[in-house]
């Protein structure tokens, strides 16, 4: 078994952690009250932060551009290209490829009364299997024929489909003839609850199932139930919606081309407008892992081409996606494509001025409108874009409510019940050769899975001091000419014995007890705030920026992982005191920190954990977001891996467990047997 740097020492009388030192994982470790250290570890590294230029750079870089087309064939052949890519490689992955296949249930309810020409018709459809969305159908009396059909989807008000310029906007399509669908969306409405939560649908990127499938079932299947009913037309068929709806209303309809009018209402901007406009960066759903791999939205707004669309946007915003920076991208990379398929005229825009604020109100709606008689009713005199009054006709929430099954799914039960059968292959062989084999191919299946990278390490010594006998140097390490990781260094003497890299979920301010005790060990200690953590966080909206960065095929994790293991590096070849120790403080610090020991042989030669989750599946147990930590939510982590299996790929590094909770007890039984197995006879993980 290796030498663990001198960290750990009498591993046969127990861990020498106190509670005080666990307990500052929690509360952010205030510094010990006249602890030379504690002052320090609270002092940033001088100098601007660069967290927020460097992810903004990152993902400049990796966004992709949309290649101008040269002619309608070829700009048709593109865009049925990208369809597709972003359905199979985003979208169906996982069990939503079963889900897609599955049979779509549609079960129709009460009717009641709604104003004079129509009725509203109460139904529930099936998404996917288990999850259930109320809807309501506004349907006209005396329906003959075909006519017109319109999705209608909306965004993040608490009133779902009961919200009055919703039900506005309802009637007055079912007055000028046409049938239209008021859905229910996802926390909204009736289907508010803790588990529908939109950043628990990364819950499901963990299992390696897409998390943007649901939404995307649910607005299909709509479509679907719209288009069987009797008196549809399937060449007019429109889908508009506000906000998430206006995000709801491009996915949709530059991905299902039974679309052919739509009207998104301030709901998306080019992801290139988001880096810049942190107002603009959306929830989870706007963002799903690896989207920007394959087109940006304004490969979207481009494949509208060529049915016609209104892009409508509000002149003061004040939430996001205001008209002066995210309407330009959107027209300039999609009039080509217009002008190609001699559609120049299709593609509308709108500025709301009155109020101008986030709204679909009277002035948007009445765009709206026009559109709808342009090319559904073309030169019918009697379909205008005036709104009728229908104020008397609004109905509350109660009143449009429909019954759904007991139990009805989320993000959080689905993910629960994928993650029964997970990992998908838990054992570990039984001998030694296989077991070696073992960890060579499923290392390399972590390196995919994470996306590391090979962060070659510079480092710039920013200042230094000395005081009773302790050094503290402040760095900055530039890893992989990308990334700034704030590091701080303190030991006492000349020539300490051991080097230990120590990061904390609270940042290193958090790690003060850890610091005091190894200080008095004789160690030397690197404390580091990598991507995402303390010093290196950023001030507004970060958990976007990290969102951000699994769309264009990067992984939180993977980076954080990659900075920890070329600052291990850096430190091996800089202090030379061989191999390092890492202390991580916390569940999202032990997680990157196990990552980066399965990953690196040389040099790390030994981890402690504290406060480490014993299974990925709490994450699911404790119905955590994506907001929250980030990291967790690498997609299809435990599709392959678990703490265990983790644990089993870092050894004969040993791992150490100093605060074991039962949970972690109970998942990591019998480890010590593999580490037997593989020549580390006196490992002992707690």
């Amino acid at each position: 078994m290796r030498c663990f740097s001198a960290l750990i020492l009498g591993l046969s009388a127990g861990p020498q952690f106190s509670t005080g030192a666990r307990a500052a994982v929690g509360t952010g470790g205030d510094a010990v009250p006249g602890s030379i250290a504690g002052r320090f570890l609270n002092e940033p590294a001088p100098g601007p932060s660069t967290a927020l230029e460097e992810v903004s750079a990152f993902l400049e870089a990796r966004i992709p551009r949309l290649n101008p087309p040269t002619t309608a064939g070829a700009w048709e052949a593109q865009a049925a290209s990208l369809r597709q890519r972003v359905l199979d490689d985003v979208v169906f992955r996982g069990q939503a490829a079963q889900w897609r296949r599955a049979p779509a249930k549609v079960e129709w309810l009460e009717t009641v009364p709604g104003g004079e020409g129509y009725r509203i018709r109460k139904l529930r459809y099936e998404a996917l299997p288990g999850l259930w969305v109320p809807a309501l159908l506004y349907e006209p009396e005396n329906l003959s024929g075909r006519v017109p059909v319109a999705l209608n989807v909306n965004g993040h008000d608490p009133e779902g489909k009961a919200v009055a310029y919703k039900q506005i906007r309802c009637i007055n399509q079912a007055k000028r003839g046409m049938l239209a669908l008021n859905v229910e969306w996802f926390n909204m409405g009736q289907l508010r609850g803790p588990g529908m939560d939109h950043y628990r649908m990364n819950q499901l990127d963990l299992c390696g199932t897409s998390g943007i499938a649901p939404f995307y079932l649910a607005m299909t299947r709509a479509l679907d139930l719209l288009l069987a009913h009797p008196n549809a037309d399937p060449a007019r068929v429109g889908v508009a919606g506000l906000s998430g709806g206006g995000w709801q209303t491009i996915f949709v309809s530059s991905l299902d081309t039974r679309v052919t009018l739509c009207n998104p209402v301030a709901g998306y901007s080019s992801f290139f407008t988001r880096v810049r406009n942190v107002s603009d960066l959306g929830d989870s759903e706007q963002t799903p892992s690896d989207l920007a791999t394959v087109v940006d939205y304004t490969h979207l707004t481009a494949m509208l081409a060529p049915r016609p669309a209104l892009l409508t946007f509000n002149a003061r915003d004040n939430c996001c996606f205001a008209s002066d920076h995210a309407l330009p991208p959107l027209i300039q990379a999609a009039e080509p494509a217009y002008r190609l398929l001699n559609r120049d005229g299709f593609l509308r825009t709108h500025i709301n001025q009155d109020p101008g604020t986030h709204n679909f109100e009277i002035d948007n709606r009445q765009q709206w409108y026009g559109l709808i008689g342009d090319y559904f009713f073309p030169g019918d005199p009697a379909i205008d874009s005036k709104e009728i009054d229908c104020s008397s006709e609004i109905k509350s929430a109660k009143q449009l409510a429909v019954d759904l099954p007991a139990g009805n799914a989320d993000f959080n039960s689905m993910a629960l019940g994928l993650a029964r059968t997970l990992p998908l292959d838990p054992a570990l062989p039984g001998d030694p050769a296989a077991a070696n084999r073992w960890q060579r191919t499923r290392r390399m299946e972590l390196h995919g899975i994470v996306r590391t990278r090979n962060y070659a390490v510079r480092s710039e010594r920013v200042k230094s001091v000395q005081t009773n006998g302790l050094t503290a140097v402040w760095w900055r390490l530039q890893a992989g000419g990308v990334w700034t990781v704030p590091a701080l260094e303190l030991f006492r003497g000349e020539h300490p014995e051991a080097t230990t890299i120590v990061l904390a979920d609270a940042g290193r301010a958090g790690a003060i007890d850890q610091v005091e005790r190894m200080l008095a060990l004789g160690n030397r200690i690197v404390l580091v705030d990598p991507f995402y953590f303390g010093e290196n966080r950023i001030q507004s909206r970060d958990h976007l920026f990290a969102l951000l960065v699994a769309a264009v095929g990067e992984r939180p994790l993977g980076i954080q992982a990659s900075q920890l293991i070329g600052i291990s590096r850096w430190s091996q070849s800089q202090h030379r005191t061989g191999p390092v120790a890492v202390v991580a403080l916390g569940p999202r610090s032990s997680l990157i920190t196990l990552v980066a020991a399965a990953l690196e042989e040389r040099a790390i030669d030994g981890v402690e954990l504290h406060g480490s989750l014993g299974s990925l599946k709490e994450v699911l147990e404790y119905n955590w977001g994506v907001n929250e930590r980030p990291e967790m939510f690498c997609f299809g982590l435990l599709q392959s891996f678990d703490v265990r299996q983790l644990t089993a790929l870092a050894a004969p590094i040993p791992v150490v467990f100093p605060d074991a909770s039962p949970r972690v007890r109970s998942e990591l039984v019998g480890i010590e047997n593999w580490y037997r197995l593989l020549g580390s006879s006196d490992y002992r993980p707690w």
